[in-house]
C-alpha cells in the first residue's frame, strides 16, 4: 500500500490513532484491503445479516473468499433473516461461522423469564448472554486479531464519533463503511445487484431480534426502533 503502519516499539500493539488517520481518506474497499493485509489469516467479519448487510459481506468476501463471517444466532431472529442468511451465504459463497448462546431460548426463558421485558437491566443481561459472550467465543475460537464491522456513524448518536480503527476486546476493529450513508449503500447494492433484507421494504431500518425490533414510524428516530427506545447498542459494538 506504500505507507507504514505505526506500531509501538515496532512490534507492540497497533497505534490505532495513527492507523485511523491513514484510513480516513481511503475508500471502503481500501480499508478492507488494509485490514486483510496487516492481519492476514486472523481477520473475521461480523454480520447481523440486517437491512443493508449485503454491502460489506460482498465487499470483504470479494477480497478474501474464505474470510470467516461470524453470525450470532440468538434463536430469536426473524424467519426472514434466517432465509436471508441462506440466500447470501449461497450467493456469495460465504465462509459462515454461526455462534449461539450456551443456553437455548427455551431454557433461558425457563430460568430467567423474558429478559427483554425486564427493563434496561434485563436487556443488558439478555444481550450479554445472547450476543456478547457468543461473539467473544467466536473471536477466541477463530484466533482473530482483527475484526471488520459494518457500523456507520449515521445509524445512531452512539456511533457518531466512532473511528475507522479502534481497539475492542483486545482486537483491532475496523469499520470500512463508517462514513457511508443510505445513498452510498443504495448505489453499491444497485451496482452489484445485491438485495436489501426483505423486511427493509416493510419499514424495518434496523433489524435484530423479533421481540426487540420495531418498524420505523412517523416521529421516530431510526435508533428508537431497537430495544423499545431504551438503548441502541447490544454490546457487540460497544468500544472497550
Amino acid at each position: 500500500m506504500g505507507d507504514v503502519v505505526a506500531f509501538d516499539n515496532d512490534s507492540g500493539p497497533l497505534d490505532t490513532a495513527a492507523a485511523d488517520r491513514q484510513l480516513v481518506d481511503r475508500d471502503a474497499e481500501a480499508r478492507v484491503a488494509w485490514t486483510l493485509e496487516h492481519f492476514p489469516d486472523h481477520t473475521i467479519l461480523s454480520s447481523s445479516f440486517g437491512a443493508q448487510s449485503a454491502v460489506l459481506l460482498h465487499m470483504a468476501s470479494s477480497q478474501q473468499s474464505d474470510l470467516p463471517v461470524v453470525l450470532i444466532d440468538t434463536g430469536y431472529l426473524f424467519p426472514e433473516t434466517y432465509r436471508f442468511v441462506d440466500e447470501l451465504t449461497e450467493r456469495l459463497r460465504l465462509n459462515l461461522k454461526v455462534y449461539r448462546p450456551d443456553l437455548s431460548p427455551a431454557w433461558q426463558e425457563a430460568r430467567h423469564g423474558r429478559l427483554w421485558e425486564q427493563g434496561v437491566d434485563g436487556l443488558q443481561r439478555y444481550n450479554r448472554m445472547n450476543k456478547v459472550e457468543p461473539m467473544q467465543r467466536a473471536l477466541d475460537d477463530l484466533r482473530a486479531t482483527a475484526w471488520l464491522s459494518g457500523i456507520r456513524r449515521d445509524q445512531s448518536n452512539s456511533r457518531a464519533e466512532r473511528a475507522f480503527v479502534e481497539q475492542q476486546s483486545g482486537r483491532v476493529k475496523v469499520h470500512p463503511i463508517l462514513d457511508w450513508n443510505d445513498r452510498d449503500i443504495f448505489r453499491y447494492l444497485k451496482a452489484y445487484d445485491l438485495p436489501y433484507h426483505p423486511l427493509w421494504h416493510e419499514g424495518y431500518v434496523s433489524i435484530g431480534d423479533v421481540h426487540t425490533t420495531r418498524r420505523l414510524a412517523d416521529g421516530m428516530e431510526a435508533e428508537q426502533t431497537r430495544f423499545f427506545g431504551l438503548k441502541r447498542e447490544c454490546g457487540l459494538h460497544t468500544q472497550v
